[in-house]
């Protein structure tokens, strides 16, 4: 068997989510009713799908600047609840909340990496919460490191609360937020509790989602807009491209840096990311997926019976396809949603026998026709030839692959973990090769432009995974990029 397709991660053939960003701060003319841990952690439950690998709470704003209590546990956020975690926290005067689900592209997943992360100087506890990556995190780690900064965590994102520490030194909260993200390259979006408020920043770019809300009791930052709809809480905004918010007791406040910015959100947000009920800088994620179905449609048509779609993500895309094409629609495929990333497969054989698990098809659905099958993206191919011999041996007669993004050709450096270059199965194979090892009758992708059309923003996306061109210098890899 070829190697690129017994890849230690092969049977997990997905881009990995980056993060979720979950923060509250009380207003100062209500006593809130409610507890903001439980706000957070609804948020949090909310954003799960951005990061499973562990989760955690701070709270501050109390009376003693020094003063902050601390959640945090390995895996799941119901594991954060169930292990008597959050039951410890002290209440009592805490004014800011924030949250973290975390999904490690820099840095090891173990729990001592798990934000929020926290820093102690004399001007009393500051702690972060960050989404995205920075490629110039290990340039600034060794310069601080000869300054005299300890680390205890492998985490970019303490390289980014350590800049914000030494500013706050001698600089206001909000003046240490703009000094940190003024010297980091990369994406970022952050939630950062300093001096008593919750400070909000997106990078330059706006790569990583951010926005804010509101409730009767407590402003809101949160990484997709869905978080804010499960507590119940009025959207505001999208914290804009290069923007930082600050939220006290008194009010909510943004103030834009100096520094040109060019919004270049990540187009993968949309492509597979971020919840369907999410809207991301005006375009919800739902109607982008069903659009970029359609112009599927109109860029690789093809003869069928049966249009559908693979769980989850590959179905908004498939019904926009088969209202297109005017092929029906139906289902294909039933996903076993208990077998998880955290699955371990040391050998080839476990991992060839979890994709096995993970998808079954649906014989009376598929017996004598011709399917399109829609998926988001093929990352290494596991999980696609996979799914075409399931298809074929439940007795379909043609399955026609189309997936409603471009080719994932390069890596991306900002905060989505994708394999090295020389692993994507797009960048070693033309479509005609990848189609044959597939086992599929005919494979097409939809086009950049197609893409970006389907998105239908006013503003610019990044789509340096497809392209290789990216918003800014990416680092020098390691190994092949």
């Amino acid at each position: 068997m070829n190697s690129l397709f017994a890849s230690a991660e092969a049977a997990d053939d997905k881009l990995h989510e980056e993060c979720g960003v979950f923060a509250v701060c009380a207003k100062k003319d209500f006593a809130p009713s409610v507890d903001p841990v439980h706000v957070v952690l609804g948020g949090l439950t909310a954003l799960q799908h951005r990061g499973q690998e562990s989760s955690g709470i701070i709270l501050g704003g109390f009376e003693d600047p020094a003063r902050i209590e601390v959640a945090k546990s390995a895996g799941l956020v119901a594991s954060l609840i169930d292990s008597g975690e959050v039951l410890k926290l002290d209440r009592e005067g805490s004014t800011v909340a924030l949250g973290h689900v975390r999904y490690s592209t820099t840095g090891g997943s173990g729990v001592e990496n798990a934000q929020p992360l926290v820093a102690h100087t004399k001007k009393g506890a500051v702690a972060l919460a960050h989404n995205g990556n920075l490629v110039n995190s290990q340039l600034l780690r060794e310069l601080l490191e000869e300054g005299g900064s300890v680390f205890r965590t492998q985490s970019d994102s303490e390289v980014m609360l350590n800049l914000i520490a030494r500013s706050l030194a001698k600089k206001s909260a909000l003046e240490a937020v703009r000094d940190a993200v003024r010297t980091v390259q990369g994406s970022y979006a952050l939630a950062v509790l300093a001096d008593g408020k919750l400070i909000a920043a997106r990078d330059k770019n706006g790569i990583r989602p951010l926005c804010v809300g509101e409730l009767e009791e407590y402003w809101v930052v949160s990484s997709e807009t869905c978080a804010l709809d499960a507590i119940g809480a009025k959207f505001l905004r999208d914290v804009e491209p290069g923007e930082i918010i600050v939220a006290d007791g008194e009010g909510i406040a943004g103030s834009n840096q100096e520094e040109k910015t060019e919004t270049r959100t990540c187009s993968f947000e949309y492509i597979y990311f971020a919840r369907p009920d999410s809207v991301i800088d005006g375009i919800g994620v739902y109607g982008a997926r069903v659009r970029s179905g359609r112009q599927l449609f109109k860029e690789a048509p093809v003869k069928a019976d049966l249009v559908t779609g693979v769980p989850d993500s590959g179905i908004p895309a498939a019904a926009g396809f088969s209202e297109a094409s005017g092929i029906p629609y139906g289902m294909s495929l039933v996903k076993n949603r208990y077998v998880g990333r955290s699955f371990i497969a040391p050998s080839q054989d476990d991992r060839e026998r979890r994709v096995a698990l993970k998808h079954n098809a649906l014989k009376e659905a598929v017996k004598g026709m011709r399917i399109v099958l829609i998926d988001d993206s093929i990352v290494r191919g596991t999980t696609m030839r996979s799914l075409v011999s399931k298809l074929k041996g439940a007795g379909a007669t043609e399955v026609h692959i189309r997936i409603a993004a471009p080719p994932v050709a390069f890596p991306c450096y900002f905060g989505i973990d994708t394999p090295y270059r020389e692993d994507l199965v797009s960048n070693k194979y033309d479509i005609e090769e990848l189609a044959r090892r597939v086992g599929a009758d005919s494979l097409a992708f939809l086009s950049v432009e197609g893409l970006v059309q389907a998105l239908s923003g006013t503003m610019g996306f990044c789509t340096g995974c497809f392209t290789g061109v990216y918003p800014m210098g990416a680092p020098k890899p390691g190994r092949e990029d």
